[in-house]
């Protein structure tokens, strides 16, 4: 996939349609910036952006990705796959932020904590330091999950962990 011909097909588009930058970004809910990156090359749209684009500009999902029109028609089954990816996609997206938005309430609850009892100041005893110590384990432990989610190391460790188990994709559902 050649994305500086990708980007210049994106950009002879808009100017066909007599659109600015800004102005296609609005109509797409993204940025302008988003926008230049598209038609320079640097970033390709997502999945569900695409088909916005093809059904905005009367072109095919093939012509954008091939970076030039084409004569036959998009079938239907082809358009409804990319739009069942989209959506796994930002299904995905969803999955993945509910994690790291648990994490990350998580770690800021045990600072709550910790900073309670600090400013508490409640009286040197084993459950206090016990207390303490766990709250600052826990938000410690949280951040170095959400970083390892978020850096898919945590998907790579499972994969690991399923292999040396004798545990295989299938099995697992």
């Amino acid at each position: 996939m050649d994305l500086n011909r990708i980007g210049a097909f994106l950009q002879e588009l808009r100017k066909e349609k007599k659109l600015t930058q800004e102005q296609l970004a609005e109509k797409m809910g993204v940025a302008r910036r988003t926008v230049s990156r598209w038609e320079t090359g640097a970033n390709m749209p997502d999945l569900d952006i695409l088909v916005e684009l093809s059904d905005f500009y009367d072109v095919e999902l093939r012509e954008i990705l091939s970076g030039e029109r084409k004569s036959q028609q998009m079938n239907d089954e082809m358009k409804q796959t990319v739009l069942q990816v989209a959506e796994y996609s930002n299904e995905e997206k969803k999955r993945s932020a509910k994690v790291v938005m648990a994490f990350f309430v998580l770690g800021i609850i045990a600072v709550a904590v910790n900073t309670a009892m600090y400013f508490l100041d409640p009286e040197s005893s084993f459950l206090s330091g016990f207390v303490s110590g766990c709250t600052n384990g826990i938000a410690l432990g949280a951040m170095i999950l959400g970083i390892l989610y978020v850096s898919g190391r945590m998907e790579k460790f499972r994969a690991f962990k399923m292999r040396m188990l004798g545990i295989s994709k299938d099995d697992e559902q």
